[in-house]
């Protein structure tokens, strides 16, 4: 299992990012990132912080630990500058809260997303095509969640997906420890989500091709 979307107490998880690494560890996770809600106010707190921890909690826990960031309901014309923000603290994976639809995000945040220099956009609820071929076009990943609330448009985001063959991955949006999910349970929200076996599969090798561009930068 591969979860490149996760929160620590940095933002609103539960856990400290060791005991988090730990219970995925124990979870059966690979690799995790820890993508805590980030805005102007705290990115400068939380990102360095992460990255500090990050590959010391690598080498103990034998998991490939990334530092990111979730810009969460970031003004649309602001996302490409707070991008470039995160990217110089030291955030290795950014991504966006999307449009989900139990959220007041603004509108246009996921065109300003898909336009900046990202790698997923988060739960990104009622997708349009023109925002599905814009993700293909510029190779930027589309999530299937696992969360609560956020998973109830993963049907209509596979379909979009699928039409503009766009990327997709599968992320839990963890908060707590019982939000992590082992391999088995992120097949069986693929296939419900409308994904066949094969492309399940597809949807983690995702996951491992990204963490695999993320460490050869």
């Amino acid at each position: 299992m591969i979860d490149l979307h996760v929160h620590s107490v940095f933002s609103d998880g539960q856990l400290v990012p060791a005991e988090l690494v730990r219970r995925a560890k124990t979870t059966g996770y690979r690799a995790v990132a820890i993508t805590d809600h980030g805005d102007w106010s705290n990115i400068d707190f939380i990102i360095p912080r992460i990255v500090k921890v990050c590959q010391s909690l690598s080498d103990a826990c034998e998991i490939i630990v990334v530092p990111g960031i979730e810009l969460t309901h970031i003004p649309p014309n602001h996302i490409f500058r707070l991008c470039e923000e995160a990217r110089g603290l030291g955030a290795k994976i950014i991504v966006v809260h999307g449009e989900t639809i139990v959220e007041p995000v603004m509108p246009g945040t996921n065109m300003a997303a898909l336009h900046a220099p990202i790698e997923i956009l988060a739960h990104p609820g009622l997708l349009t095509e023109e925002e599905a071929k814009v993700a293909a076009e510029r190779n930027i990943y589309l999530e299937i969640s696992a969360r609560n609330g956020h998973c109830l448009t993963n049907g209509h985001v596979v379909k979009m997906a699928r039409h503009c063959k766009a990327p997709l991955v599968l992320d839990t949006d963890a908060h707590a420890p019982h939000d992590l999910i082992n391999l088995e349970m992120a097949r069986r929200i693929a296939m419900g989500a409308g994904l066949t076996e094969d492309e399940a599969d597809e949807v983690f090798r995702n996951s491992e091709l990204l963490v695999q561009r993320i460490l050869a930068r």
